[in-house]
């Protein structure tokens, strides 16, 4: 797997005070068998149909801030990530694994933004340091009207690729567990991301592909095509 550590403890070692994200969680038996729930997959066929793959998967840990910020994570769209379309058969199920509130960095959302377009998305210009990927929407406005989702050990909500989301700095002295699975209809197609906002993305993520693997790569569905796993259901584009 993808083991991430916050930024603000990179010299230190990888612990459950310094690692921030588990990423390719279809590596691990026990992680991924939460993507293959039943009891989450019968809500996911609403929004993908009877044929879904499991596209991006993720336990977030969000240790206590070091006093930097880097902990939080600037409002994006999950879409900015995906080289997939169209965005209406994908959704993400994000379960908290404790209690989460604005205290430890709960989610945050913009309501109705699901309803808008793909964004311009970049590092956000903040002071301090901005862990890898962290992408944010461009030019987001500090007045607009945020939900804060604030749950209990369990708790499962389920949301739109293009919903506009983020989430606070960690301010406690625990940690703010939880784990998530984006999935897609097997019917979703790859396109090809260059020209386009998410060009830049893709070769960042492609560089850090080059260098776990040390192959040769230059397409980036290339990425998701190996990520992809089929959790219900017939197996057809991706």
């Amino acid at each position: 797997m993808m083991v991430q550590k916050d930024i603000s403890f990179k010299d230190l070692p990888r612990n459950e005070n310094t690692v921030y994200k588990l990423q390719e969680l279809y590596l691990d038996d026990e992680l991924f068998d939460y993507c293959r729930q039943p009891c989450i997959l019968d809500y996911v066929e609403s929004f993908c149909g009877p044929d879904i793959m499991a596209i991006h998967t993720m336990l977030i840990n969000k240790p206590p801030d070091s006093g930097t910020k880097s902990s939080r994570h600037p409002l994006h769209q999950d879409l900015h990530y995906f080289p997939i379309r169209p965005a209406n058969p994908i959704v993400c199920a994000w379960t908290a694994m404790e209690k989460v509130n604005r205290e430890n960095g709960c989610l945050v959302a913009i309501p109705g933004s699901h309803k808008g377009k793909l964004l311009d998305h970049g590092y956000p210009e903040w002071e301090g340091p901005i862990n890898s990927l962290y992408h944010g929407v461009k030019g987001m406005a500090e007045n607009v009207e945020r939900v804060y989702v604030e749950m209990s050990a369990g708790d499962t909500i389920l949301f739109h690729p293009l919903l506009i989301h983020g989430s606070g700095a960690n301010r406690t002295k625990g940690y703010r567990k939880a784990i998530s699975c984006h999935y897609a209809s097997s019917d979703c197609e790859y396109i090809d991301v260059k020209g386009t906002s998410q060009e830049g993305l893709a070769q960042e993520v492609i560089e850090i592909a080059k260098k776990r693997t040390g192959g040769d790569l230059d397409d980036y569905s290339l990425i998701w095509r190996y990520r992809a796993t089929l959790v219900r259901g017939e197996r057809r584009n991706l």
